[in-house]
């Protein structure tokens, strides 16, 4: 099953992991205090509701405990931000990702329990999505509206087998530019050398070929 996705609050930052998760085919459920800015996602995502985040029992109705990953994306509202983080380390969600201001708001979210903490200068809403999609995949780097690189651990269904095997190129249309073993960088990469879980795959394709073998290979 794939995952599925909880954002609270819909700024710019929030609405653009929502929306990037929705577009790679993820289930995900909007969450914001403001009617209006919960109609204007309700057509990018899957469900968009209108909710308190720091009412634990709105939370329970929504059935938030049911989702993989929350991510707690409230923006100057420090204070709501880290109650909401609270309340949701306590009814036990599985992964809690949660947007910080600054330093200090981090060190506090990282104390009560958040699983990461996101700054929003050094990542960007799309890549934040794409790291959420696979623990596997380490960076994803925009090189143009249409062009990417991304970096995947070689995950489960990678290892033993060779690149000429997985054929990734005919599959998805994506090219392996590079394999990154500890400090080395292997370039070009060999075909015939079957992947250990030390691998890092570094590919290079359009945006919809990435996000295909993404998807695919996700973990």
């Amino acid at each position: 099953m794939k995952k599925q996705f909880a954002i609270i609050g819909m700024g710019r930052f929030g609405s653009s992991v929502a929306k990037t998760l929705s577009q790679l085919g993820f289930e995900v459920l909007a969450i914001d205090h403001r009617e209006s800015v919960v109609q204007d996602v309700s057509m990018l995502v899957t469900h968009a509701v209108q909710a308190d985040s720091t009412d634990e029992d709105a939370l329970r109705a929504l059935g938030i405990r049911n989702f993989d990953v929350v991510v707690v994306a409230i923006g100057e509202d420090i204070q709501a931000s880290i109650l909401t983080t609270l309340i949701l380390k306590e009814m036990g969600i599985a992964t809690i990702v949660v947007k910080a201001v600054n330093d200090l708001h981090g060190k506090v979210l990282k104390k009560i329990g958040a699983d990461k903490v996101i700054f929003p200068e050094r990542d960007m809403g799309q890549r934040v999505a794409h790291h959420l999609i696979s623990s596997n995949i380490l960076d994803y780097i925009e090189l143009s509206a249409d062009y990417s690189i991304v970096e995947i651990q070689a995950s489960k269904h990678m290892l033993g087998r060779s690149l000429r095997q997985l054929d990734i190129r005919a599959k998805y249309g994506c090219n392996v530019i590079a394999i990154k073993q500890d400090q080395k960088l292997v370039i070009p990469p060999s075909a015939e050398d079957p992947l250990t879980d030390e691998d890092i795959l570094v590919i290079v394709g359009k945006n919809t070929d990435l996000q295909h073998f993404e998807v695919t290979f996700a973990e």
